[in-house]
């Protein structure tokens, strides 16, 4: 049996090895390293698959959210309501704007922004509703358009963990998740379901003059060369990168089908146990688990963790801080289910390249662990 991996990139990579080394080699062959065919051509190949009219390529995921919030125009110390449970890169491009955080406790079963508590948080100085489709399935983005068209804010979502995923309305009506809001965002960091082979992110929209100005935000303000219209930043996808991701978009939808696969099995094994619960599935959402994430019940998980690692399964906490209860992000809040989570989730390998020996022994290892 080959080593675990959380996420095993080295294989997904010799599984593709003549398409990706072909794609790069094309890159530099032509020398065009910046903004060339190929991230023009990314553009294109990814606004098809999300059905989306407008897609900017740049540099990363934090970079992506940065560039929606400046796009906005947003008044100093304007806010915007997000997950206490979440990464960190939402709450800290808000507090370089000089905009306020809001967080709002998550659903105990789905751990996505619990929307029942969003409206009692809106003042005058909101401005936005940022949802973080946490851990591979939509939040609840009907209730959320609801909301902000109510009060007339806008929404951006993070789609880092969820591309791919499809949201269903109650009117059956499907949209990838990301391209529901205002403004939609991505990272392309390795381990992501759709990874690149270094930094790299993407905004995207249906907002023809929000896509103009996010495009000359994330390219120093400029609508044509050395003509600086706004205050911008410089974030680009650089060819090799994009190269890589026209490949593997290809595979995109057969990439989470595979962790669905493997999720599947641990679903199966995990069934019913009285100290593990596997995820909750939404009803009107997809799942494509990036991350496979277990609640814990009477577990020590640090002794548990440790039991693993010295079998060879690497496991991980996403994540271990709300963000309120963070150094540089302190507030003086509580958010039962966010702490909660942060003491109790513990998440397992899972990707696309995974052998059934491997997932076997992962599943055997931890039953056994509880016997």
């Amino acid at each position: 049996m080959k080593p675990i991996q959380m996420v095993d990139l080295a294989s997904q990579y010799h599984r593709f090895k003549p398409e990706i080394d072909n794609a790069i080699s094309d890159v530099l062959n032509s020398a065009s390293y910046i903004n060339g065919p190929a991230v023009k051509q990314f553009s294109k190949n990814l606004e098809a698959y999300l059905d989306v009219k407008h897609v900017i390529p740049c540099a990363n995921g934090t970079d992506a959210l940065q560039i929606a919030l400046m796009a906005l125009d947003l008044p100093e110390g304007s806010e915007v309501i997000t997950p206490g449970f979440s990464y960190i890169a939402l709450a800290e491009v808000c507090c370089l704007l000089k905009l306020k955080p809001v967080y709002v406790d998550v659903d105990k079963n789905t751990f996505n922004i619990d929307v029942n508590q969003i409206e009692a948080l809106i003042t005058k100085n909101t401005k936005v509703i940022a949802p973080v489709h946490l851990y591979g399935q939509c939040a609840d983005m009907e209730s959320i358009m609801k909301i902000a068209q109510k009060y007339s804010l806008f929404v951006i979502e993070d789609n880092a963990q969820s591309i791919g995923a499809d949201y269903v309305f109650s009117d059956g009506k499907v949209m990838k998740s990301g391209t529901i809001g205002d403004i939609g965002t991505t990272s392309f960091f390795p381990s992501k379901n759709l990874g690149c082979y270094g930094d790299g992110g993407a905004i995207y929209t249906n907002n023809d003059a929000l896509g103009e100005k996010l495009k000359m935000i994330a390219n120093h303000g400029q609508r044509v060369k050395y003509i600086h219209d706004v205050v911008g930043v410089n974030s680009r996808l650089d060819s090799v990168q994009a190269a890589v991701l026209n490949v593997k978009l290809n595979h995109l939808d057969t990439f989470n089908a595979e962790r669905q696969e493997v999720a599947k099995a641990y679903d199966l094994a995990f069934a019913n146990h009285k100290n593990l619960k596997p995820p909750f599935k939404s009803s009107n959402s997809s799942h494509v688990y990036h991350q496979y994430t277990l609640q814990t019940c009477a577990v020590d998980i640090p002794k548990f963790r440790e039991a693993m690692q010295e079998k060879g399964i690497p496991t991980m906490i996403y994540y271990p801080l709300p963000l309120y209860k963070q150094n540089a992000y302190q507030q003086d809040i509580q958010l039962p289910i966010a702490e909660m989570l942060s003491n109790s989730v513990v998440s397992l390998p899972i990707g696309t390249d995974m052998e059934e020996e491997q997932i076997k022994y992962i599943i055997n290892t931890i039953l056994n662990y509880f016997n």
